[in-house]
């Protein structure tokens, strides 16, 4: 059973980035949005485990909350509008917010 996990938390703040990443499945898929987009910050401790995992991660991100905050993802991530953002629940069995 495939599930979208959605972060909107900073992973400056607490766990939930590196929580997430250990309980992915390979049928699973990861959206950042509000503040957890700024794990796309280059040279950062949760950028880089993000990019450890890109072979086997599928991300996606956000684009205007990235835009908001001036952050551009690199090319294995991407980004989405609000439709993308419903039709990614649609395709997934479950949707899993990490509040």
């Amino acid at each position: 059973m495939s599930t979208l996990h959605v972060l909107s938390h900073s992973p400056f703040t607490d766990s939930r980035l590196s929580s997430c990443l250990r309980l992915l499945g390979h049928e699973d898929a990861l959206l950042l949005c509000g503040d957890a987009t700024y794990a796309l910050m280059a040279s950062t401790a949760p950028r880089q485990l993000l990019d450890d995992k890109a072979d086997s991660l599928r991300v996606f991100v956000l684009d205007e909350d990235a835009r908001a905050r001036n952050l551009a993802p690199p090319d294995w991530i991407t980004p989405v509008d609000y439709p993308g953002f419903v039709e990614l629940s649609l395709q997934y069995d479950k949707v899993n917010t990490w509040l």
